[in-house]
């Protein structure tokens, strides 16, 4: 492919001009880290975010805060101070962050757990317990002690949704907003020593989000996050306890009533008790089991109009699957990197393992309907020179389908500073159940390496196979990714043989060869006009030949000559997509449109905008018009979300599509796809949310009311209702209703 090359050659060319530019360079690690001194306490703080004890002041307050966004290096607008205690039970962190404009200048839109950093004020840390500087444990808290955690290694491999026992509490006064955090030492994971005292890797960092301010204690390039740890300042003088038991119980109790098309006017009531238990066996080491595994209070699958050639890759939601998600998750995602996913650019996801193919039959749309779990465990071990793990789970029959196992193993080998190798095997054991026994394994070798502080590269190959010498085939990727303050670009080059059949994992697409190369120049001089912080245009390329014919199948350029970044986080861009498609017989069709098999050339135009996501109205809007095919579809998605108060928050979405004369029966209608989020908190651990969605094109609908309280850290009540609606086969309309209350409780000991 022509572009492959010259995206090389760019990279390479415009490398070493990235560090001529002092103002805005992507610089490397200072050579000589700063510290904070950790001060030693005897009793357990009050955690209320009044910092009223004396015990605060015997710590030394850290304040030389650095601006990592809009300005690189320069001074915070507002100061931050940020003290550390410790004693035997918890690590202790105390932040004072000043404002001028008071409470009136906070934002904070919602109190959803894990919130979206970029429409939030918000403290955060990132901890290195291992002192490796790639490892990172982040915690983050908005003013009104929302909290935010993950886990994340060489700011690459992340597990967003590792939820850690800890505490938080706040208080705002009209010249700041104080955080007080305690975290136990059993929540977090650090190396053995013998030495009398320990040092840490650390960062603190703040966002002001009323100017869009990003600042750190320990700077690091604006193109990074704050969990690149090798940018890190270092925690001194702590005496963490040594490794002790560290068991964490968390039994629930659930009662169901249920009401559909396989009971017709009755209503089947179950009583269901399980539970997980998580045993660190040393800070290296976790052991997790569960039993009659249960995802009720999970976010309910949002529907999908899929009108691109792709499968859908839909998110994992269920909490179990997504804790240590990074080290079993190997694979290509979705690499539409900035504004190219905005306007519809397709992308390649290979997944040798997929947990979504756990517990989950899928409906035709790609949503998932539950299947019961028996149980599972899963083993994981993280140390500074490897990482491996384990996974095994029973899945029970259910309708005529038998039980079946899953297993799945993992082993990648630290290598260098910032490189790794690894393997990946799963299996999937079907029992003899209607039919005959069943069988399917992958294999997968991968590797990741950080070639300088900018470039990096990865790549992956997979093969399957099946009893009875089906399901055999190979899969594989390739991936140049730079990323500094002036540019990002990727070259992607992947490929999925016919017979690819990865029962446990997920292809967007087989039978492939796909060159995806993108990329888009990050532009801040000072000609711009004060309200815009950057002007990014760029290019995203997308071709697919099929494998086995070597033809060309596909192909899609995403222009963006205009894409602005506001000071104030909106954006506008407009975009040309010229676009090829060739339709053989046996291709599967959008939305299943009765097209020809033929070949297909079409322009098509689009715009995005959105506004400051942080204020009291935020939207965001996406619009596309031109030829589909052989007719023409114009297409709108929007999204509006009210906040009031962070207590309140109200968010509409649709998406609606014109088609006009588009295939053999000339197609010519608009459907859509609607959907509205309630969500109602009387503080971060008492929250109602109510979601309805409604598909026009499939007729069907359904609504899930969710009340959810946090009564102690991680132990929850919830009482649940879902009801949906769909048609049968032969038009029947069809009703689901279930309403679920569940108790759980985590004792830690």
């Amino acid at each position: 492919m022509k572009s492959t090359p010259g995206l090389l050659l760019l990279l390479l060319m415009i490398a070493p001009s990235v560090h001529s530019q002092p103002t805005a360079r992507t610089f490397r690690p200072d050579s000589v880290q700063k510290a904070v001194q950790a001060v030693a306490i005897e009793k357990n703080l009050t955690v209320d975010g009044l910092l009223s004890e004396t015990e605060w002041r015997q710590a030394r307050p850290v304040a030389d805060f650095r601006q990592i966004d809009p300005v690189q290096g320069g001074r915070p607008r507002s100061p931050t101070e940020v003290r550390v205690l410790f004693n035997r039970k918890y690590l202790y962190i105390a932040a004072i962050n000043y404002d001028s404009l008071g409470s009136r200048g906070l934002r904070a839109p919602d109190f959803r757990r894990d919130f979206n950093p970029g429409g939030h004020d918000y403290f955060g840390l990132s901890l290195d317990g291992f002192n490796d500087r790639r490892n990172a444990m982040a915690f983050l808290t908005n003013p009104f002690g929302t909290q935010r955690d993950l886990i994340a290694f060489d700011d690459v491999l992340t597990d967003l949704d590792w939820d850690a026992l800890w505490r938080v509490r706040t208080s705002r006064t009209d010249t700041a907003w104080v955080a007080e955090i305690a975290i136990p030492w059993q929540t977090l994971r650090y190396a053995r020593t013998t030495d009398s005292t320990a040092d840490w890797g650390i960062n603190f960092f703040r966002n002001r989000r009323s100017i869009n301010e990003l600042s750190a204690w320990s700077p690091f390039p604006r193109a990074f996050s704050p969990n690149r740890m090798a940018y890190a300042g270092r925690l001194t003088g702590l005496k963490p306890p040594p490794p002790s038991t560290n068991l964490r119980v968390q039994p629930y109790l659930l009662f169901a009533g249920d009401s559909g098309p396989e009971h017709p006017g009755s209503v089947r009531r179950s009583l269901k008790t399980g539970g997980d238990l998580k045993w660190a066996i040393n800070p290296n080491a976790v052991l997790d089991l569960t039993f009659h595994t249960d995802f009720a209070q999970a976010d309910v699958d949002r529907q999908v109009n899929n009108l691109s050639r792709l499968s859908v890759f839909f998110p994992e939601r269920r909490a179990f699957f997504l804790e240590n998600a990074s080290l079993f998750g190997a694979g290509l995602a979705p690499d539409f990197i900035g504004y190219a996913g905005t306007v519809g650019g397709g992308s390649m996801v290979i997944r040798p393992f997929f947990s979504r193919t756990i517990g989950l039959a899928t409906r035709p749309d790609g949503t998932g309907i539950p299947i019961p779990i028996a149980a599972g465990a899963r083993f994981v071990y993280r140390s500074a020179r490897q990482n491996f793990g384990g996974l095994l789970m029973r899945q029970r029959p259910a309708d005529d389908g038998p039980a079946t196992d899953f297993m799945v193993g993992r082993y990648s080998r630290n290598l260098g500073s910032q490189n790794r190798i690894g393997g990946l095997i799963t299996l999937k054991n079907r029992q003899a159940g209607a039919g005959e026994a069943r069988q399917n394994g992958v294999g997968a070798v991968d590797g990741f390496f950080r070639i300088n502080n900018s470039l990096s590269y990865q790549a992956m190959a997979v093969a399957s196979a099946s009893a009875g010498h089906t399901g055999r085939g190979f899969a594989g990727y390739s991936q140049f990714y730079y990323r500094s303050n002036q540019l990002v670009a990727w070259l992607t080059q992947s490929v999925v043989s016919k017979g690819f059949s990865p029962e446990m994992g997920f292809v967007s697409r087989s039978d492939v060869l796909a060159h995806t190369p993108g990329f888009y120049a990050v532009n801040r001089g000072r000609w711009l006009p004060a309200r815009i912080r950057e002007f990014d245009p760029g290019m995203y390329v997308e071709v697919y030949h099929k494998l086995s014919t070597g033809r060309l199948q596909e192909g899609q350029v995403i222009l963006s000559p205009v894409w602005f970044m506001f000071q104030n986080g909106g954006f506008f861009g407009l975009f040309a997509k010229p676009a090829f498609q060739r339709l053989d017989p046996e291709d599967v069709r959008p939305l299943n449109l009765k097209l020809a098999s033929t070949t297909y050339r079409y322009l098509r135009f689009a715009f995005a905008l959105g506004n400051d996501p942080s204020g009291k109205v935020a939207y965001q809007l996406i619009g596309e018009t031109g030829g589909y095919y052989d007719g023409r579809m114009a297409n709108l998605q929007g999204q509006l979300r009210l906040s009031p108060v962070p207590q309140v928050s109200v968010t509409a979405a649709g998406e609606l599509s014109r088609f006009r004369a588009v295939g053999a029966d000339r197609f010519s209608r608009t459907i859509g796809l609607y959907s509205l989020e309630c969500r109602l908190a009387l503080n971060p651990r008492l929250q109602v949310i109510g979601f309805y969605q409604r598909n026009t094109y499939t007729a069907t609908s359904g609504r899930n009311i969710r009340f959810s309280w946090e009564f102690k850290p991680l132990s929850f009540v919830y009482l649940i209702y879902n009801q949906g609606y769909s048609f049968s086969d032969f038009g029947v309309p069809q009703r689901e209703r279930h309403l679920i209350g569940k108790i759980s409780y985590l004792k830690q000991f």
